[in-house]
């Protein structure tokens, strides 16, 4: 729908990469190869992209052209609609770079999600979609005129050409680009701390279970003064889990070695950095992402056993579930979804539950089972079962992988006021070089995101790696 050239850039990176440099090729070529490589036109098995030795980096990916691999492209996608750049890397990229040490990663990430978040609200609408997106044009001008991002918040930006003399004319020169106005009234911070548990269970001996935590967080600061200085620190309990791979707002004016030196991917080296993690900044106007992080915590928060055979016409299912007892037992809500693909809708089910609430979908393919906002005082629950099917219909599920009985649990529920990492913010930790005392407000959550326990009497995909 809209994309944008910058010849300037181009030409620095031939200059760090001389003979060894690949074009930007046409935009048609670029856009077949992008979709390529996120397997969106060939979703068939390709060697050097979907071989399971490939670590996989998005959203950083090398795309495959004519003339070469270009590297490192930023792309995700959201909706029916895919956001992508590509970063000036300010080195040779032979041999590549850490990703961690390229700067225009995370500032093209955060481009491409200002435009995500001015796009946002107009997907459901066509026209004005289309309007917003004839727009782009004149706000990625003022947001970043040369090809260095100078404001991501675009909702913020004037679409018209009218007032951009007076943005600039306005400004105090100490002011940084990203704070488009300044504050007024009484000094306020907000922090908010979210982890998002990934995790593949399969109760198998010679099968590795995996899990890991990603967490971001969010900060908004309303402060007076063109430039204020803010530092936070995150800080961990004393058998916290060492936070990793950082990826940070270019608000950010420093940040210690150690931070950036803590990854995930070397498995070389055992040490970790467990903090304080300080970030000095000079925030944005409005609300903004100061960080990312990944933690490789030592044990889920719910383990559990998914056992599934088929006998006759009929499957006699068991799950068991056991909340870990360093857990805070108090979620916002917790169930557990069971999935029934290939099979027709469901005409008789048997069961017998220790604790919450069963019940079947309206399309009758998948059971829920509502566990609610706590565990027992055992923090084991178990359920067993039998189903029943009938013949397959037009709305009957399907998926490729799960056939037979290689099935899985799925696993939703939010913990409000806890981090797996134990990773937290108070108000001694966040500094503020500006008049009057501030009012700090911190929250965390810990959040479930593809949380799947395999049946464990059949075969499952099997992945080894990390898994962000």
């Amino acid at each position: 729908l809209c994309h944008r050239h910058y010849p300037t850039v181009e030409v620095r990176a031939k200059t760090f990469n001389g003979s060894t440099h690949v074009p930007v090729p046409e935009d048609d070529a670029f856009l077949k190869a992008l979709l390529f490589e996120l397997r969106l036109t060939d979703q068939n098995f390709v060697e050097y992209r979907d071989t399971c030795t490939r670590l996989d980096t998005s959203p950083v990916y090398s795309v495959r052209t004519e003339a070469g691999d270009l590297w490192p492209v930023v792309a995700f996608q959201k909706g029916d609609l895919i956001y992508a750049c590509l970063p000036l890397v300010e080195e040779a990229l032979k041999p590549r770079p850490p990703i961690l040490s390229i700067s225009g990663i995370s500032q093209g990430l955060d481009l491409l999600t200002g435009i995500l978040d001015y796009i946002s609200p107009s997907r459901k609408n066509e026209a004005e979609l289309s309007a917003r997106v004839a727009q782009l044009w004149n706000l990625l001008l003022q947001a970043c005129p040369l090809g260095t991002p100078l404001q991501t918040n675009l909702r913020s930006l004037n679409s018209s050409f009218d007032d951009i003399q007076d943005f600039s004319t306005h400004t105090d020169p100490k002011q940084p680009a990203w704070r488009t106005n300044t504050y007024k009234g009484k000094p306020h911070v907000n922090v908010s701390i979210s982890e998002k548990v990934k995790c593949m269970q399969y109760d198998q001996r010679d099968v590795m279970d995996v899990w890991q935590v990603h967490g971001t967080v969010t900060c908004k600061c309303d402060i007076e003064g063109a430039a204020p200085n803010v530092t936070l620190s995150l800080n961990l309990p004393t058998n916290g889990s060492p936070l990793q791979d950082f990826v940070v707002h270019h608000c950010v004016t420093s940040l210690d070695s150690a931070m950036l030196m803590s990854s995930s991917v070397d498995t070389s080296d055992d040490s970790a950095f467990s903090g304080p993690y300080k970030f000095p900044f000079i925030p944005p106007s409005d609300s903004f992402d100061l960080c990312s992080y990944t933690s490789q915590v030592p044990v889920p928060p719910i383990l559990g056993r998914y056992q599934l055979n088929e006998e006759g016409s009929q499957l006699k299912f068991s799950i068991n579930l056991k909340l870990h007892e360093s857990i805070k037992n108090a979620f916002d809500y917790c169930e557990a979804r069971l999935p029934f693909f290939n099979r027709g809708p469901i005409t008789h089910l048997e069961y017998k539950v220790s604790y919450g609430q069963l019940d079947l979908s309206r399309e009758k393919s998948l059971l829920l089972w509502v566990i609610g906002q706590k565990f027992p005082k055992s923090l084991e629950i178990s359920l067993t079962g039998t189903v029943t099917f009938g013949p397959k219909t037009e709305e009957t599920p399907n998926d490729i992988i799960c056939i037979g009985n290689t099935a899985y649990v799925k696993l939703y529920f939010r913990i409000p006021d806890f981090t797996l990492t134990g990773c937290y913010v108070d108000q001694h930790s966040v500094q503020l070089f500006s008049p009057g005392k501030p009012k700090i407000n911190s929250s965390r959550e810990l959040i479930s995101c593809d949380y799947y326990i395999w049946n464990s009497k059949a075969s499952a995909p099997i992945m080894y790696k990390t898994l962000f």
